[in-house]
């Protein structure tokens, strides 16, 4: 598996991501031809610089005629209409469908009716397509960022002076690892939001990396204590796979019936919990209550949130981000006669440590064949050994 990791920490835009990408080996004049097929009146300019000692590449993006404003519908006729594969089109039309979500819910308008200059200017296709073709051309298949810096201050925009981050920015990032260093200007465009946010995962840690090349892309900026500079991580990752942000959701209650709380589990997991489940604690005043404990990826929060409120009777709860970390797994299947059993495996680097028949077809299995689940797991066991060790 290979795996991008962007370090954040000076924040992103379209051409750094672009920049720390191109860094990492790709040849800047097939980047140039393949941008050449979005039929677009750009210039693409990528030169090496520094910022504050530091080397790396710089890519401007100049267009010869001013960007018009355009829909959502707009922009994805331009990227349907290039010469990028199809799995490349796929991927910068669902970045920019992210990023006019966030403008349509930040400005009230329907989604169809919202037209955006800026973020759907030239420039930004170029950025948008050609992070997407890059990942593709190095072979990326996760892609990670560590907390990001917004930066801090204010900006101007055609709504007036508006605090940073901008609208947008503060939509796209809900449910992520923020942060300032405070540096007085903006150091997460929107165009870096909608891209990290739609194809990466968050690391709120530093995770353990074993990596291979290192890109350093350079903004447009000089910032008065850092240095404007994306980092790029490349390198593959066979050992562990990093999972995305996790979320812990706690609350505990003392006034709740066990029949809302088994109706609220199921509830948690529908909604897309990772795990759920209940401990009995001993609360203020001697009281026995219940402490529910949830785990989830930051995307299902606000929904499974939504839920504790509704579903149970307390009325607050805490929730922290969480390290986790998983084995690398496959699935593989086998038949019991007429039952098809899924075998789950995981793996630590190459090895294989843990074998596990799928509990709901073993049960389903068990009840067909009108055999006990403990005989079920155990002859599933036996029969993948048996084609594990004949190399079927």
């Amino acid at each position: 598996m290979n795996y991008v990791y962007f370090d954040c920490f000076s924040g992103a835009s379209g051409d750094m991501i672009l920049a720390s990408l191109l860094s990492l080996g790709v040849q800047a004049e097939q980047f140039q031809a393949a941008v050449k097929g979005l039929k677009l009146p750009v210039e693409i300019k990528i030169t090496r610089g520094k910022s504050m000692g530091l080397a790396g590449t710089r890519v401007q993006v100049r267009t010869s005629v001013d960007s018009p404003a355009r829909n959502f519908d707009q922009v994805s006729k331009v990227i349907k209409q290039s010469k990028f594969e199809p799995e490349i089109k796929e991927k910068a039309i669902s970045i920019f469908r992210r990023l006019f979500q966030a403008e349509s819910r930040v400005h009230g308008t329907g989604f169809a009716r919202t037209h955006l200059h800026e973020a759907a200017a030239d420039d930004a296709l170029v950025d948008i397509t050609g992070s997407c073709w890059l990942l593709t051309k190095l072979e990326v298949d996760r892609v990670y960022f560590s907390p990001v810096n917004l930066g801090s201050g204010s900006i101007k925009t055609s709504h007036g002076l508006l605090p940073v981050p901008a609208p947008a920015v503060a939509e796209l990032m809900k449910g992520y690892a923020v942060y300032s260093s405070g540096e007085q200007t903006e150091l997460l465009t929107p165009t870096g939001a909608a891209i990290l946010t739609t194809l990466g995962e968050c690391w709120p840690e530093k995770p353990q990396l074993v990596y291979n090349r290192l890109g350093y892309g350079l903004g447009q900026k000089k910032l008065e204590s850092q240095p404007n500079i994306l980092r790029a991580f490349y390198g593959q990752s066979d050992l562990l796979e990093l999972p995305p942000a996790v979320f812990q959701i706690e609350a505990t209650l003392d006034d709740a019936s066990p029949q809302l709380l088994g109706h609220f589990m199921n509830k948690t997991l529908d909604l897309g919990a990772l795990e759920s489940y209940l401990t009995p604690v001993v609360m203020k005043k001697n009281r026995l209550g219940t402490k529910l404990t949830i785990l989830a990826e930051a995307d299902k929060m606000e929904g499974l949130i939504e839920a504790v409120f509704k579903e149970t009777t307390t009325i607050g709860l805490r929730y922290f981000p969480v390290a986790r970390r998983v084995l690398r797994r496959e699935i593989t299947e086998i038949r019991l006669g007429s039952q098809k059993i899924r075998i789950k495996l995981a793996f630590l680097g190459r090895e294989r440590v843990n074998i596990q028949p799928e509990y709901e077809d073993c049960r389903r299995a068990a009840e067909a064949l009108k055999l006990p689940l403990k005989k079920v797991i155990s002859l599933s066991l036996e029969k993948f050994k048996e084609r594990d060790k004949n190399g079927k």
